[in-house]
């Protein structure tokens, strides 16, 4: 009896450390432009979105333009704690992509690209 109880332990013990990892993590919920979407420009504002409270002191938002271009993003105030705000100006026609790293509240960074395009 006592075996068997151990044996069921073990998968029970890794299935919860598996889900609190997938838990560690912060997941974009919600973007602002949506991914693939087309905006007149040249102006857009920028919010994500995530599952968890994100540290916007120390997380990132980078803008590549068309022509491969990088430029820092500043991070405005957060109207919420799972939510990150920025404004994209100047924007020329064609394809961009928003790189984003952020750090959550439990001390994972997470990245990700959210791509849109300017007419």
């Amino acid at each position: 009896m006592t075996h068997r109880r151990y044996a069921l332990s073990i998968p029970i013990g890794l299935l919860l450390a598996v889900a609190h990892a997938v838990d560690a993590h912060a997941i974009l919920l919600s973007t602002t432009p949506e991914i693939g979407k087309v905006l007149q420009g040249p102006e857009a504002p920028i919010k994500l979105r995530f599952n968890s409270i994100i540290d916007g002191k120390r997380s990132r938002l980078m803008l590549i333009a068309p022509d491969g271009s990088r430029s820092t993003l500043e991070i405005g105030d957060q109207p919420s704690p799972d939510t990150l705000t920025s404004q994209a100006k100047k924007l020329k026609s064609g394809p961009y992509i928003i790189q984003w790293q952020v750090l959550a509240n439990d001390g994972h960074i997470t990245r990700g690209e959210v791509s849109f395009r300017v007419q």
